[in-house]
This record gives structure tokens, sequence and C-alpha cells, in this order.
């Protein structure tokens, strides 16, 4: 009977979660866009909206998404979160935040985490509004969307005391300079 018990609790919580976290819905998370000016080209780095963080330095948001920092001010664990691979925004990530590609991308994650360096590995999604969804459902995640797509769900944050629509804004699908 115990079996039983187990597994009614274990189903119960799967579809309290699946209700939770409505993640691969292709649904919008109904909310206006953000009055942050913001270009296309330019990547928000976003947040939930409880997170305290305001700013990041380009080194601390390095670090963050290396997974070398895993909580946050409030002592709240990180969650990262990525495109899948071949999204213009995931590699634009990857050569300006990692400055490494995909197959460096993954040997630092699966070496990292045979070795026990780092513990968990950023979470892969399809789509920017599963990328939204969850950094909304979830207090600790950070990920990245254009920053046209970030609405008030989420909280953009500035990276060297800047927003995506201004113009020394570093983080962009065609960077202006090499750094």
């Amino acid at each position: 009977m115990p079996r039983v018990t187990f597994g009614l609790l274990m189903l119960g919580a799967a579809i309290l979660l699946s209700h939770v976290l409505p993640l691969g819905t292709s649904e919008s998370v109904g909310f206006a866009p953000q009055s942050h000016p913001a270009t296309d080209d330019a990547l928000g780095i976003v947040v939930n909206r409880s997170n305290p963080v305001e700013n990041l330095s380009l080194a601390e948001l390095r670090k963050i998404f290396m997974g070398e920092q895993t909580h946050w001010s409030n002592g709240r664990r990180i969650t990262v979160v990525m495109l899948e691979p071949g999204k213009q925004e995931r590699q634009a990530v990857l050569t300006q935040i990692y400055r490494m590609d995909d197959k460096d991308f993954n040997k630092h994650f699966l070496q990292g985490m045979f070795t026990g360096e780092i513990h968990a590995a950023p979470k892969t999604l399809a789509t920017s509004t599963e990328v939204l969804k969850f950094v909304f459902n979830v207090p600790g995640a950070i990920g990245y969307v254009r920053g046209a797509e970030a609405d008030e769900s989420v909280k953009i944050v500035h990276v060297d005391s800047r927003l995506p629509g201004d113009k020394d804004y570093s983080i962009r699908l065609h960077p202006k300079s090499a750094k």
C-alpha cells in the first residue's frame, strides 16, 4: 500500500507543477512590454521581479553564467536559462558572455559537473516565451531575450549600468566591436 500512496503523491505533484510552471505552451504571459527603450539587436538579461539585483558588471554576469556564482545576495540559488543551440541569441551569449562556442560550453559544464565544481548546468529552453515564463515562475532564475521581447513579467538587469536600448550597451546580436 505505501508504494501506491507514494505513486499517487508523485502524480499529484507532477500535475500541480504542470499548472504552476506552464512551460512549453505558446500562449503569452499576458503582460505589456516594458517601457525601457530597447532595440531588436540588444539582448536583455532578465531575472525574476523579486530578485534584488539591479545591475551586474559583465564580469559578474560571466561568473553567474559559468556556474562560478551559485547564489544571489538574498541566498536564493541561481538557475541560468539558455536558449537551445542554433538560436542567434544563444550564439551571441556564448560569444560575448561565455567567450566560447557550443562545444567548449558543453565541455565546460560536463567537466565541471563531473568534478563537482559545478552543481547544475544551465537549463535549455526552445523559445523566448518559455524563457520569460520560466524566469517569471522561478525566483532565482536568470536568462536572456531580445530586449524588445522582455515584458513586465520579468525585470531587465542593467549590465555595466546600461539597459538594452542604451547606446553603449554591450550584449548584442551583432556586436559593434570585439571586446
